[in-house]
């Protein structure tokens, strides 16, 4: 597959432009390369993590840490989605989140607005993204807002990413599964797949879906983005989802293309 007709480009992070230990990330081979030969050409790429433990800023400036060269406006998390999808159905809506303080800041700063569990019966979402822990008190009264009709909102629902050394399990599931338990809840994702995602990437590039390719490691995350959107699709084997039998997978869930790691795709732009 060519990918020189291609306007703009989301790339995944975790298994795709690093693999990370613990606190401690590892570029993939040929990541800045490409990242670099994209800007050169004038079209615009943006790197889009389910991540969301930190302000999207922080993640950029992390990743230009170890070489790769990530502006602030270039990255996206749920955190940037969320709004996407607030500013799509209910622009004040009353959220209560279940994040970071540091998350918890960049969302005020953004301008949502949320409530804290003592508010949790005036709530009109909840919001589940990264959380390092969680009370059960405080799981049961977001339980009991989404009974009443707060929108269960999650960045991710599923179970793991990939790491330098196996998963990584996602804490941000494990709350949302909580709380979905408890609800009779079905979550909405907000992250990696939905359409708040779509809308974030196509506002973020400036170009329509119809024109962007996503590349990730994820089939289920980062392939079906880029199907929701009407992207093309690449998956790259050098993360989670290195060992699926695509022969297994319905068609129209497949990729449109598959490559090793990203230093393959320097020879197709």
């Amino acid at each position: 597959m060519r990918l020189d007709d291609v306007r703009g480009f989301v790339f995944d992070v975790d298994g795709t432009l690093v693999h990370r230990a613990g606190d401690t990330a590892h570029v993939v081979p040929g990541a800045p390369e490409l990242l670099e030969r994209i800007r050169q050409s004038g079209r615009p790429f943006v790197v889009f993590t389910n991540g969301s433990h930190v302000p999207p800023a922080a993640f950029a400036r992390g990743l230009r840490d170890v070489g790769l060269p990530v502006e602030d406006e270039q990255m996206l998390t749920p955190l940037c989605s969320v709004q996407a999808y607030l500013n799509a159905r209910r622009r004040r809506a009353k959220v209560l989140p279940f994040v970071t303080d540091s998350a918890r800041n960049y969302l005020v700063e953004s301008g949502i607005n949320l409530v804290d569990i003592g508010h949790a019966d005036e709530a009109d979402a909840v919001f589940v993204a990264h959380i390092d822990h969680a009370d059960l008190p405080e799981l049961e009264q977001a339980a009991r807002a989404v009974i009443g009709g707060a929108r269960l909102l999650t960045g991710s629902y599923v179970a793991a990413y990939a790491g330098a050394n196996g998963p990584i399990l996602s804490r941000g599931a494990m709350v949302t599964a909580a709380i979905a338990k408890a609800s009779s809840a079905r979550p909405t994702i907000v992250g990696k797949p939905s359409q708040a995602a779509v809308r974030a990437v196509r506002k973020a590039l400036g170009v329509p879906s119809e024109e962007i390719a996503v590349i990730g490691d994820d089939l289920f995350m980062d392939v079906a983005l880029g199907h929701m959107g009407g992207s093309k699709t690449v998956l790259v084997r050098s993360g989670i989802s290195a060992e699926i039998d695509l022969s297994r997978v319905p068609e129209k869930r497949r990729p449109h293309a598959t490559v090793g790691d990203t230093s393959e795709l320097l020879d197709w732009l």
